[in-house]
Parts: C-alpha cells; sequence; structure tokens
C-alpha cells in the first residue's frame, strides 16, 4: 500500500484579495491557518495553506491570493469543484451559517450524497458533503465551530472535460483509481489505498466552455505519495505513458513533481515528508511568516510589499 497513490494531498486555487480569502476560510469555514508563506515564484504574493490542525495531507486547500487579478472563469480542462466532508448532520448547521453571512448557496445531491453548493468570495465553487461512509478524521475546531460540525477535510475533487476517456486513462492506468460507478455524464473514480480524500469525479460535457486561470478557479490538484522514493517511482510512470513531466521540486513542506493530463488539468504529485512542522512547531502553525530560503535575505522588502492583513 505505501507505493501507491494515498488520495488528495492539496489542492490549490487563486484568489483575488488576501485579507478576504483569509477571512472567510478562517472565520467563516473555520479552518486553521497552517502555514503563510510566499509563492515560490513571486514572492510578493501569499501562499495560504488552509487545513485541519496537523496539517495532514487530504485537507489541505492552498491560494495564491494575486491582489487585482480579477475574476476567472470556471470550465473545462479545470478542476471545477471542490468537495469538503462534513459530518453527518450538519448540513442544516452549515446551511443556517452560511447564510447567515450572505453566501447563497444550493442543496442537492450526488451519488446518493447530500450536499450544499457554494462559492467563495472569489467565486471558487466549493460543496459541503456527508459523505455515506464514516470519517473520523481529526477536526480543527474554533469557538463557534464544534467538532460537530468542524470540516474533516476533501471529500472529493471534481474535473469538468471535454472528453473523459483520455484524463480516465491517466487516472486508472497510472494513479491507480478504478472507476466506481457513472450516472449519465459524471463519472466517479476511487483508490481503495486510503479511506478519505480519495474520490475524483470527472463530469464530461462537449458544451462546457473552456475555463480562464484568475480569482476564483483552480490552479492544481496534488496527489499524494509516502516519501520521495514512490514519488520518483511515478515520475517514471508518468514518463512511459508519454507526458512530459517536471523534475523533483522541493516546496519545503513536501517534494513535488507537476505533469498535466489530457484534459488540461495540472496534476501535481507531492510527498507526506517533510511535513508543516518542519519550521514551526504545531502550536505556532501559521502564526509566522515562513520564507523559502532564497528569499530570506529579502524579508524586510517582501514583509513590506506583501498586502496587510490587519
Amino acid at each position: 500500500m505505501d507505493n501507491r497513490i494515498l488520495g488528495l494531498h492539496h489542492i490549490t486555487a487563486i484568489a483575488d484579495n488576501a485579507k478576504r480569502n483569509l477571512d472567510f476560510y478562517t472565520q467563516v469555514l473555520g479552518v486553521r491557518l497552517v502555514k503563510k508563506t510566499v509563492n515560490f515564484d513571486d514572492p510578493g504574493t501569499y501562499h495560504f495553506y488552509f487545513g485541519n490542525e496537523n496539517g495532514t495531507p487530504g485537507t489541505i486547500l492552498t491560494f495564491f491570493p494575486w491582489e487585482g487579478i480579477g475574476q476567472g472563469t470556471n470550465g473545462s480542462g479545470m478542476a471545477t469543484h471542490i468537495g469538503y466532508s462534513v459530518p453527518k448532520g450538519s448540513l442544516e448547521f452549515w446551511k443556517s451559517r452560511l447564510q447567515g453571512f450572505n453566501v447563497n448557496l444550493e442543496e442537492g445531491e450526488i451519488f446518493g450524497e447530500k450536499l450544499i453548493s457554494f462559492k467563495d468570495p472569489d467565486g471558487l465553487q466549493l460543496q459541503f458533503i456527508e459523505p455515506s461512509a464514516e470519517d473520523h478524521r481529526k477536526v480543527w475546531t474554533t469557538d463557534d465551530l464544534k467538532e460537530e460540525h468542524a470540516l474533516k477535510g476533501f471529500h472529493n475533487v471534481t474535473l469538468s472535460l471535454k472528453k473523459a476517456d483520455p484524463t480516465l486513462k491517466v487516472l486508472t492506468d497510472i494513479l491507480g483509481y478504478d472507476l466506481q460507478k457513472q450516472e449519465g455524464e459524471r463519472y466517479r473514480l476511487a483508490t481503495d489505498a486510503i479511506d478519505t480524500a480519495n474520490l475524483v469525479d470527472i463530469i464530461e460535457s462537449d458544451s462546457i466552455p473552456s475555463g480562464r486561470n484568475a480569482a476564483g478557479t483552480n490552479h492544481h490538484i496534488a496527489f499524494r505519495v509516502k516519501d520521495d522514493t514512490v514519488l520518483m517511482e511515478y515520475r517514471e510512470k508518468v514518463l512511459s505513458a508519454g507526458l512530459s513531466i517536471t523534475p523533483k521540486i522541493n516546496r519545503d513542506y513536501f517534494y513535488s513533481l507537476y505533469f498535466r493530463e489530457p484534459g488540461g488539468v495540472l496534476f501535481e504529485i507531492a510527498t507526506d515528508n517533510p511535513g508543516f512542522t518542519v519550521d514551526e512547531p504545531l502550536n505556532e502553525l501559521g502564526t509566522h511568516l515562513k520564507l523559502p530560503l532564497q528569499y530570506e535575505g529579502m524579508r524586510d522588502k517582501i514583509e513590506e510589499a506583501l498586502p496587510k492583513l490587519s
């Protein structure tokens, strides 16, 4: 089992305003700011990591809040919906809470699982889902979000594609997912290597217009592996399938590879090691601005350039 894809590691999206993004996820949705750092390629932009207490892979939603980037367009070639697992019986609480913050929502059901669907302040499409299987992951709680309501972590991610087959082949033949079920134009794939954050849905439709990356859209989705050794095994698998893939990249909290699957979605494979406590103790996660080593000498200039959060 250790050399398999262990479901989702993290999902990364784009926001327009750093403070608004931070406030919504920590104060409205009640997730923990696990890491406050900067974009490796643009140190004048924050990189926020939101998750549970430990920053467990499978709970981590990250953002590049590019100030003033403007609204993007969800569409074909993107991960268009991010599904969170919530405790059984908590949807009524979340309906009331979100409506209290003037968030419009819709109720629905996918593959027999009840959900509410809504957008964050930038237009990112989120779904809170009561999963059919028990989810025992440890949650991050706040004064007004207790264990019986707090977000568990990812349940699924949904890719919108004009053609499903090439992406299905990558997910099954390379990443080890199995096609679990299909209803109309929606497919559900799962890995049994782990029992949470282990689902990928695909919506296939020729009529879906192409997406445009900016605020409110997904940047990439990352799949989880145990360590660097397994990571490099998957690099060979991707290359053997005729796809281009990056060399191993050190992201300080994990090691990564990136490749674009045939439908256009940017995939990452990321390791569990070394984790988010490599540069902050658990009780202080997210409380300091942590910079990649190459930028530490520019700290004063970077702190001056970054948007104010208070």
